[in-house]
């Protein structure tokens, strides 16, 4: 065997030391070949890795290395040249892969650099997410606790509970030793203590609100720390605790200028309550923000539940004195309809006894008249009838006021004849003129309706107290009535509200003007003639209620009245304008006026008539049966309902029966009568006699089937024609 001359000889060395490079290259070469396993079943669990490649080639070299220092456990001995080769190719190939790696990882050095930044970007990146979520779940911790904070604060609208339910759920929620409110007093000037958490009764105590540590608190809306040594933080007992952290927030209040709600100051300016609230003593924990954000909210929704507090104590208050004032109204209106229903009885009582004697005033002495008297005697029975017939309607006009005032009167529409209304008023009137020796005129003009549709007997009462009152106040001089239809342009110099003249087909507008040369009147009195019981001053005689309600009645009729004057001494002008229909068929409506003409011309006699007349006041029965007895009827006068049901037979042709009779249903009493006689054509004809003139007399005598209603004080003139129409007809309606 040739020996190797490719090596030096062997450094000679001892047996030990080469024993240990021995055992130590054996090891090196085992660690060198374990590495690229791992580094193998890294790649192979790392298939993203982009740099694979690198990892391989770093494996080749560690594979090179390892067989180097296993070759060299052959160098230690004497070896072959087959070895020296094996050797030599060995580290050879150890170099030139060190050298290709250490040049490659020139390049790639940088880039796992870069991917090192990125990576520490995205653990930032992350961190930060997970500050962000930890933020978020804290504001919806917060959130939370808000709502329920606010479901309970909501849950009453009484400020007390408001309040102390604030500090209960703070104090809960936060964990606090402590929390107060602190309210400003009457005098805006202090803070009192009002509510705490852990002190069941405060004491009350104020401090000033100028402190400069209230001024900071007032002057953000942010909760503040402040130093637990401050006035309003003083709420725990001193000690050898160290205090913990104590915050302070203000809590708006409402604006109170239009609110005293029992001892809060009226407030026309932003004032604010103080919340204080602190943690517990000898605690290292501090406020966290997002509890100081829930401390703010939380003020904030204490101020809108207190609005809504004190706006619904405002609102009960005001619905307190609304129903108190409902109350009294109430009762005010109940004691109106008392007096009113009082008022009504009076005047039905008194129109009923009034209305007696002058039954029989009026009566006698139409009856005298028909008697042979000397004209002084008659001159005298005309007089007391004239005076008592004033007086009767002094009487109607005090009822027709009490109806209009109430509303109950309605007007009695109707087709008349226009031309006649003012020929008889000017019979009426002419008389008294002529006695004074004035001249009175009437001119109709010829454009004006022979007939119209209206309240004729309300037409007529006003044109007689205006002409009237022409003739009362005239002593010498002329006194013209002139009527004519008013034009529409003529109509709006009047410019008075409760004239609305409407074009129309249907109806047209009467204007009535009186002119007098009377003692005038002074303008400044002119606005006052149309008032109760109020004249100027040449009118102290009068009654001052004719135009009073001759103005209700042109107001009923859709018209207007006034009075002109210059002064005193120069005359006066009445106008009146009323609204009445057009008849659709004038010639059918003339027919119901051919009995007026006879009716004041010719006197029928009504011998043998058979009439019951029941009243319960003797000298009533006796006047009325008088007024029959002359007109030639046969009368049986009885005093009560039951007799009067008894005596009736089938040869009474008329029953009168008084229905104001206090003790008598009269209404009953014709119901009765009805009932008696089962057959229609044999029930006579019933009349009521009544001092009423209100319209419920009126439908109950409709209702119970009477034929005609007869008012009081009744003269032999006004029998006859009642008579008349009634036997004529088989009804009448009859009214003032």
């Amino acid at each position: 065997m040739e020996l190797c001359n490719c090596i030096e000889p062997p450094w000679p060395a001892g047996e030990l030391l080469m024993k240990y490079q021995y055992i130590s290259d054996f090891f090196i070469a085992l660690a060198y070949f374990s590495i690229p396993l791992e580094l193998i079943y890294f790649v192979k669990k790392s298939a993203v890795f982009p740099y694979r490649w690198v990892l391989v080639q770093f494996g080749a070299f560690i594979v090179l290395c390892g067989a180097t220092h296993l070759i060299n456990l052959w160098t230690f001995t004497l070896h072959t040249k087959t070895v020296a080769v094996v050797m030599t190719t060995a580290k050879v190939l150890t170099a030139a892969v060190s050298c290709a790696t250490a040049l490659m990882l020139v390049h790639i050095i940088p880039d796992l650099l870069s991917v090192k930044t990125r990576e520490l970007f995205l653990k930032n990146k992350a961190a930060e997410l997970d500050r962000e979520m930890g933020l978020i779940r804290t504001q919806e911790e917060t959130g939370r606790h808000v709502r329920m904070l606010t479901h309970e604060i909501r849950s009453t609208l009484d400020r007390h509970t408001i309040l102390k339910t604030t500090l209960v759920e703070l104090g809960r929620t936060l964990g606090l030793e402590e929390c107060a409110l602190w309210m400003p007093t009457r005098t805006g000037l202090e803070l009192q203590l009002s509510y705490t958490l852990r002190h069941q009764n405060p004491v009350g105590f104020t401090v000033p609100i100028q402190l400069p540590v209230i001024n900071q608190v007032f002057n953000t809306n942010r909760a503040v720390k402040i130093s637990p040594n401050s006035p309003v933080a003083r709420l725990r007992p001193t000690g050898m605790y160290m205090p913990g952290e104590v915050v302070a927030v203000r809590v708006p209040l409402l604006h109170l200028s239009n609110f005293q709600i029992h001892d809060w100051p009226e407030l026309s300016t932003r004032r604010y309550a103080l919340m204080v609230l602190m943690l517990p003593s000898d605690s290292a924990r501090q406020w966290h923000v997002h509890e100081l954000e829930l401390v703010e909210v939380v003020a904030d929704q204490v101020a809108v539940a207190l609005s809504h507090a004190a706006i619904l104590e405002e609102s009960m208050k005001a619905r307190d004195l609304l129903m108190e004032q409902n109350v009294a109204l109430d009762h005010a209106r109940r004691e109106a309809e008392t007096a009113v229903r009082a008022r009504n009885d009076f005047l039905a009582v008194m129109n009923h006894e009034m209305r007696t004697p002058m039954h029989a005033i009026i009566a006698l002495s139409s009856l005298l008249l028909e008697t042979e008297l000397t004209p002084e005697q008659r001159l005298m029975v005309e007089t007391v009838l004239k005076s008592s017939n004033l007086l009767s309607t002094l009487i109607n006009d005090v009822l027709d006021l009490s109806r209009l005032e109430d509303g109950s009167l309605k007007l009695e529409i109707g087709t008349f004849s226009l031309h006649t209304l003012f020929r008889e008023t000017y019979n009426l009137i002419k008389p008294i003129a002529s006695v004074k020796k004035l001249n009175f005129t009437l001119s109709l003009s010829s454009e004006l309706p022979e007939f119209a549709i209206g309240d004729e007997k309300r037409l007529m009462q006003v044109l007689l107290n205006v002409v009237g009152n022409a003739v009362k106040f005239t002593k010498e001089g002329s006194i013209s009535v002139s009527a004519f239809v008013a034009k529409l342009d003529s109509l709006r110099e009047f410019r008075a509200p409760d004239l609305i003249s409407i074009p129309s087909d249907n109806h047209f507008y009467l204007r009535i003007e009186v002119k007098d040369t009377g003692l005038g009147i002074n303008p400044q009195d002119l606005p006052k003639l149309f008032m109760k019981f109020v004249q100027s001053q040449p009118t102290k005689n009068s009654s001052g209620l004719g135009l009073a309600i001759c103005k209700r009645f042109v107001n009923l009729m859709e018209g207007h009245i006034c009075i002109e004057s210059e002064g005193l001494g120069k005359g006066s002008t009445a106008i009146v304008i009323v609204k009445l229909g057009i008849p659709g068929r004038s010639n059918e409506s003339k027919l119901s006026f051919v009995h007026k003409v006879p009716r004041n011309q010719v006197k029928p006699a009504f011998s043998g008539l058979k009439v019951v007349l029941m009243d319960d006041n003797s000298v009533g029965r006796m006047v009325t049966k008088g007024l029959l007895v002359h007109l030639g009827c046969d009368v049986l006068a009885v005093g009560s309902g039951d007799e009067c049901v008894r005596v009736i037979n089938h040869e009474h042709k008329v029953v009168f029966l008084d229905v104001s009779m206090p003790d008598v249903n009269s209404f009953e009493v014709a119901v009765r009568i009805h009932e008696k006689f089962s057959k229609r054509m044999d029930r006579p004809l019933i009349v009521a006699l009544t001092g009423n003139t209100d319209r419920m007399t009126k439908e109950n005598c409709r209702r119970v089937g009477m034929n005609g209603v007869l008012l009081k004080p009744v003269s032999v003139d006004k029998m006859r024609s009642a008579l008349s129409e009634l036997l004529e007809k088989g009804f009448f309606v009859e009214s003032k």
